[in-house]
């Protein structure tokens, strides 16, 4: 019995320090492992911000595994999903002839949060509450069409 591919999905920001990691870790673990995830920056950081992992594993998500990478690392790769999470990234991302799907989230960087370090750990928070209710929504579309 031949096996159906998993459907691939790449998730695109500027820094790949912080959103598309969480949204990376959430669609890992709200789809069960059953998509190709994986993310990357258009001027990656070269890390994961702390703050990130902190409030995944609030989540019971660990990303400490996950690590920033170019988008170019992409190149010539067919996606079913490219999910682009800010506008810069958007504007920057070249449009990949081989992707079937792409889908824009403009979403705010938690990373630039001012305040105390309660106050950057609740802006994390919500980027996840935030990122987990679009997950859902893409999850209910692609397990309609490839029943996950």
């Amino acid at each position: 019995m031949q096996t159906k591919p998993k459907p691939h999905i790449l998730i695109i920001c500027t820094g790949n320090c912080c959103r598309s990691h969480i949204a990376e870790g959430l669609l890992r673990h709200l789809s069960c492992d059953e998509l190709e995830v994986h993310s990357a920056g258009t001027h990656p950081t070269g890390f994961v911000h702390p703050l990130a992992i902190e409030t995944m594993l609030e989540h019971g998500i660990d990303i400490t595994a996950q690590e920033s990478k170019s988008l170019s690392r992409f190149d010539g790769e067919p996606f079913d999903y490219v999910i682009t999470l800010c506008d810069d990234a958007l504007q920057e991302c070249p449009v990949s002839l081989g992707t079937k799907k792409q889908l824009h989230w403009s979403t705010e960087d938690p990373s630039f949060a001012p305040g105390t370090n309660e106050d950057r750990k609740k802006a994390f928070r919500k980027t996840i509450r935030l990122l987990e209710e679009r997950i859902k929504m893409l999850l209910e579309e692609i397990g309609g069409k490839n029943k996950l």
